[in-house]
């Protein structure tokens, strides 16, 4: 795989400096001096460092056009002090009156006359520094001249962007909800990981270094400033009905594991609480979530015991219906396909019964990978709000693992979270696909559903194909700089993004807020113990599980 060049850092340059510097070397190309005070009200920006200032950038110009005209609009003085082009005053003292010294002479009449065309002199110049400061403003109005008001959301200030990110990632988690890496410990190493060296640069170690589903290490999440990251408890479609649940549990054992041996940079995490707590530590928060409904075996007492062990959500399908749930395959069946994936029109009722279990432990319902009748079903059922963890938006690429539009506006009353994958072939549908692409889907997503309902789940080290620009989880910077060049994405709106919302839901699902509808879900689960029933033969439909007799 070939190294990913990293963007220049600049440590000690904030996003203010490089606009107030801008400014000064505007005015020095100009041959114009700027005065000390000038130049120390223009430092004092540095104090502010956020998108905010990039977002005045038009208005600002304004402004810096009434500052740097302030001069050429001082009234003259009793002295006729006069301001030159540069700032600099020219002073002339007015006639004497009678009977101070030199008074009456054809000395001081020439000298009056001299004064008299300095001062005409003076006016014309200001009348030219008057047009000119016009000139400049019209230039302004069709986005050229003045460096400070719009060359910041040019690629040449990408730095000040970038500063910007990393205030921001510095104030809240940058979450990332999907990433199957655990499933390539078990691919590579069996997940023994006395031979796993996480903290060093795996695209220089083998086997990580030929594989083209590697993109994660401690090295790059921190370039990436990854903040908390959801690892993939997966198991494969065709453990269903064999062993399952052992390989579930054998694959959350090795996520826990890979955290313990990492403890100075990881922290597992199970908490809303928990993951600002690890973030303010300086470590990735680690959460689990179980992929696939598959998984549990169809027991709710399995639900019950991966919660036990850690695991925050659990995705309903994976690329297979399960005997209560039906998967994406439903609305895109193939005739290659063994079986008809349209068994269950949804949601059986056992489906709804899980749906309800994981209100009531507090665990996110991940609709990734169902089919739309499985959403809409989830939907109606649920008591909490509900996360996609690696989805797009389907109308954008028309993949059956996308999220239709009529969702998305169910998802935002739900109160819900599309977390956008960046898989190529759901982004544009084809096997290439870039950072822009990523954009679109967010912004889709954003018109539909609402800023608050979207975040990142790029699906890293269980897709093949990414994003040029994106190529691995130290990329996350480089696409919030890219959409801090929209003027709809405040610093607010990309905290929101890159974690807030995420975090948001979580608490709503543990019910550790106080807002109308955490507290709907706790009066309704109050009383209620866990579901003791057992999935129907009905909906087993003649597959058994690997069991013994009569239990």
């Amino acid at each position: 795989m070939e190294v990913v060049r990293e963007p220049e850092k600049f440590e000690n340059t904030t996003a203010t400096t490089i606009i107030c510097n801008n400014y000064l070397h505007y005015h020095a190309a100009n041959q114009y001096t700027v005065n000390a005070d000038r130049k120390s009200a223009c430092r004092s920006l540095q104090k502010t460092d956020d998108l905010d200032l990039i977002e005045r950038a038009v208005s600002t110009a304004d402004d810096t056009i009434t500052a740097i005209g302030e001069p050429y609009r001082q009234a003259g003085s009793p002295d006729l002090a006069q301001k030159l082009p540069n700032g600099a005053a020219a002073i002339f003292q007015s006639p004497s009156p009678s009977g101070e010294k030199g008074t009456g002479t054809d000395s001081d009449g020439s000298d009056r006359r001299r004064g008299e065309r300095a001062v005409l002199e003076l006016d014309c110049k200001q009348w030219l520094a008057v047009c000119g400061l016009l000139i400049v403003a019209a230039a302004l109005g069709v986005g050229v001249g003045v460096p400070l008001a719009l060359e910041l959301r040019s690629s040449r200030l990408l730095e000040a962007r970038l500063q910007v990110v990393k205030r921001i990632l510095q104030e809240v988690p940058l979450v990332d909800g999907h990433n199957d890496l655990p499933w390539n410990i078990r691919k590579f190493l069996h997940n023994q990981l006395h031979d796993f060296h996480f903290s060093e640069d795996l695209r220089q170690q083998e086997p990580w270094s030929q594989s083209v589903w590697s993109h994660t290490d401690l090295h790059r999440l921190k370039q990436g400033m990854v903040g908390a990251q959801f690892w993939s408890a997966y198991v494969p479609c065709g453990s269903q009905y064999l062993d399952s649940v052992q390989l579930t549990l054998e694959q959350i054992d090795v996520i826990r594991r890979l955290v313990d041996k990492y403890p100075n940079q990881m922290q597992l995490v199970t908490t809303a609480k928990g993951i600002e707590e690890a973030y303010h530590s300086g470590r990735v928060a680690s959460l689990i979530g179980v992929e696939g409904g598959h998984s549990l075996g169809s027991s709710l007492a399995v639900l019950r015991m991966f919660y036990q062990l850690g695991a925050r959500y659990m995705t309903l399908t994976h690329t297979c219906n399960t005997p209560w749930a039906d998967s994406s395959l439903a609305d895109d069946p193939s005739d290659t396909l063994p079986m008809d994936f349209i068994e269950h029109g949804g949601l059986s009722g056992f489906g709804n019964l899980v749906i309800r279990e994981m209100n009531r432990l507090g665990m996110m319902v991940d609709l990734s990978h169902v089919s739309v009748q499985t959403m809409v079903d989830a939907l109606d059922v649920t008591k909490a709000p509900v996360i996609f963890s690696h989805s797009s938006a389907l109308a954008l690429c028309n993949s059956s693992r996308n999220v239709p539009d009529h969702i998305l506006r169910k998802l935002a009353v739900n109160g819900g979270i599309v977390m956008v994958s960046f898989f190529n072939n759901f982004l544009s549908c084809t096997d290439t696909a870039t950072l822009h692409d990523v954009i679109a889907h967010i912004n889709h997503i954003r018109a539909i559903a609402g800023v608050n309902h979207v975040g990142l789940g790029a699906g890293y080290d269980g897709i093949n194909l990414t994003p040029t620009g994106l190529e691995d989880v130290s990329r996350y910077p480089m696409l919030l700089a890219e959409l801090a060049r929209d003027r709809q994405w405040s610093s607010s709106d990309i905290k929101k993004l890159a974690g807030s919302n995420l975090v948001r839901v979580f608490r709503e699902v543990e019910k550790d807020t106080y807002n109308t509808f955490s507290i709907q879900v706790r009066d309704d689960w109050s009383q209620v113990g866990p579901t003791e029933d057992w999935i129907s033969m009905e909906d087993l439909d003649g597959k058994t599980y690997c069991r013994y007799p009569g239990t």
